[in-house]
């Protein structure tokens, strides 16, 4: 079906910063999507308004009960001009199933993709065009009606805002700098049963702590292992995790802990594509250090929409130092980063009817 959506524009624009002196996640265009749910009309009233503060009742469930979840994608510009999308179809079904998980109604996927042109189109000049730049898109829907007590609520806000980021970790125009990671035993990400594979706000207020660790310990993210064993590696901070070892390439299953990255799926089908032997298998953190002891563990890399892909060049496990190729960036994690930037930004001939343009 059509959707069209009433928009008001601002009356105060702001100023753009230096497309040359972007970071992740602090500057933001000057027009926002907003629609709302209700039991009696579903989801209706779907506008692009000016960015601005969202008036919420201090009991509103999401602020009590963390009944909130949300997404994340990009908009690039490619060289002919054109607005390109990343598979936002990925995104709308990893959203109807984090709904489906919080008990949230969903939104239909064709819903989903049209707020996102729609308000992308009205910032359009906001998307930038420097090497690793981009348009950070993150779509959220947070429970706003006002009661104490737990259970879901029938009223909701779905808002997407935009904002013009650099690289991730601030690498520069490359975008990869291999990473120092800590290995955590003592916190875990997820547990089976658990929300792990939705994209949850609180999962991510739960990492903060392990977090914390890392970065005391000069480290710039964390591995998560199992929550069971603690022995199986699973993610990298907020990304998928990938382990080069020997002839094999290895990620976590997705068995409810792991989040069903976009990315990761992309890095999947790529290497499958290009014949190499990829496996979704648990791995076990003894078999990476047994790995790097006799020099087969020839690469590690975090995979996600922020940073596309992020090298590991350094394990700090147990207060010793696993060194990773060198602390440099692999062949590997080289290839699939400029093969999907490449088709994200339009660069690369996609092949994998992957981009949406706008």
């Amino acid at each position: 079906m059509a959707y069209s959506f009433s928009v008001t524009l601002t009356t105060a624009p702001k100023q753009k910063p230096d497309p040359d002196k972007l970071v992740f996640g602090k500057y933001f265009t000057d027009h926002m999507f907003v629609m709302d749910y209700s039991d009696d009309k579903g989801w209706h009233d779907g506008r692009i308004v000016p960015y601005g503060p969202l008036a919420i009742d201090p009991a509103a469930a999401a602020l009590h009960y963390g009944q909130e979840i949300f997404e994340g994608l990009k908009a690039y510009k490619a060289p002919d001009g054109r607005i390109l999308l990343f598979r936002p179809d990925m995104n709308a079904k990893r959203t109807i199933s984090t709904c489906d998980r919080l008990c949230i109604p969903p939104i239909d996927e064709e819903l989903f993709i049209e707020a996102i042109k729609a308000v992308v189109r009205v910032d359009a000049e906001w998307i930038p065009d420097r090497p690793g730049t981009s348009l950070y898109i993150r779509p959220f829907i947070f429970a706003d009606e006002p009661f104490l007590g737990v259970h879901p609520a029938h009223h909701f806000k779905f808002v997407i805002i935009l904002s013009p980021v650099g690289a991730y970790y601030g690498a520069g125009n490359s975008g990869l700098v291999p990473q120092r990671i800590f290995v955590e035993e003592e916190y875990v990400r997820a547990a089976p049963g658990g929300t792990g594979a939705a994209k949850v706000a609180g999962n991510y207020a739960g990492s903060l702590k392990a977090q914390e660790k890392a970065m005391k310990a000069g480290c710039a993210q964390v591995l998560w292992l199992d929550a069971v064993e603690r022995r199986y590696v699973e993610e990298i901070g907020t990304s998928n995790a990938f382990f080069v070892i020997g002839d094999e390439i290895i990620t976590a299953p997705l068995l409810g802990t792991i989040l069903p990255g976009v990315t990761r799926d992309s890095v999947i089908k790529l290497l499958k594509k290009w014949g190499m032997n990829i496996q979704e298998r648990r791995l076990s953190i003894d078999e990476v250090v047994r790995a790097a002891e006799d020099g087969t563990l020839r690469e590690a890399f975090a995979t996600g929409t922020a940073a596309v892909i992020s090298p590991v060049g350094e394990l700090l496990y147990r207060n010793r130092t696993i060194v990773i190729n060198n602390n440099q960036t692999g062949p590997l994690s080289q290839k699939l980063y400029d093969t999907l930037y490449g088709i994200q930004t339009g660069k690369v001939e996609d092949d994998m009817g992957w981009t949406v343009a706008i």
